[in-house]
C-alpha cells in the first residue's frame, strides 16, 4: 500500500522532518480504516467513523458492561518509522482519554501484540499530540505485557480507540497522523 508523503523512491519525509501516515483529504482514504468494537467479546459499546471535509470523525457510545471499548484500525500496512521519534496527531476531542494503537509482527505466546499509548483531549479544542515511541506499552487484549518493546521499523497497523472505563458518548475528530 502506498502512503501519502512516501513516494516509492524517496525517503518519505515531509518538510520539517515529519512523514504523513494518514491523509483524509484524498479519495480513497489511505490507509483504509475499519471498526472493531467490544461486541467482538460480548460488549455493548457502539462506535464508528466517517470522513468529511478532510477529517476523520470517530464517535459513538461506550458501555462498560461487557467490555467498554470502541476502536478503528487501519488495514495492514508496512511502515519503517525507525528514523522518527514518535506519532503526531492533530485532534479535536471531547475531554475524554483516547489511545493510539500500533501493531508490529511481534508475538506473545503466538498471539499478536499491540502497543498502546494514551492521550488526553481538551473538550472542543484542536490540539497537537506528540506520542514518543517510548510511551507505547505492549498489550494483549487489554492486558499489559512486560515485552517485547515496540520496534518502529516493523509497523504493520495503526488505530484509535477509546477505553477509558467510562460509560457514555464520545467524539474525536482526527485531522492528521504523522511520524515526527
Amino acid at each position: 500500500m502506498t502512503f501519502p508523503g512516501s513516494p516509492p523512491d524517496a525517503s518519505g519525509s515531509d518538510a520539517g522532518g515529519t512523514r504523513m501516515l494518514a491523509d483524509f483529504t484524498i479519495d480513497p482514504v489511505e490507509p483504509g480504516w475499519y471498526v472493531v468494537n467490544d461486541n467482538v467479546m460480548g460488549g455493548r459499546s457502539e462506535g464508528g467513523f466517517s470522513i468529511e471535509q478532510g477529517e476523520l470523525r470517530f464517535a459513538g457510545r461506550t458501555n462498560t458492561d461487557g467490555g467498554g471499548f470502541s476502536s478503528i484500525r487501519t488495514e495492514s500496512v508496512q511502515l519503517d518509522l525507525s528514523k522518527y521519534a514518535g506519532i503526531r496527531l492533530r485532534v479535536k476531542g471531547d475531554g475524554r482519554r483516547y489511545t493510539w494503537r500500533l501493531t508490529t509482527n511481534a508475538r506473545w505466546r503466538g498471539q499478536d501484540v499491540s502497543y498502546w499509548a494514551d492521550f488526553d483531549t481538551d473538550d472542543g479544542a484542536w490540539v497537537t499530540v506528540d506520542i514518543p515511541f517510548s510511551r507505547f506499552i505492549p498489550q494483549f487484549r487489554g492486558t499489559r505485557l512486560d515485552g517485547p518493546e515496540l520496534d518502529p521499523a516493523q509497523i504493520t497497523g495503526m488505530g484509535l480507540m477509546i477505553y477509558d472505563r467510562l460509560d457514555g458518548p464520545f467524539e474525536l475528530q482526527l485531522a492528521s497522523v504523522h511520524a515526527y
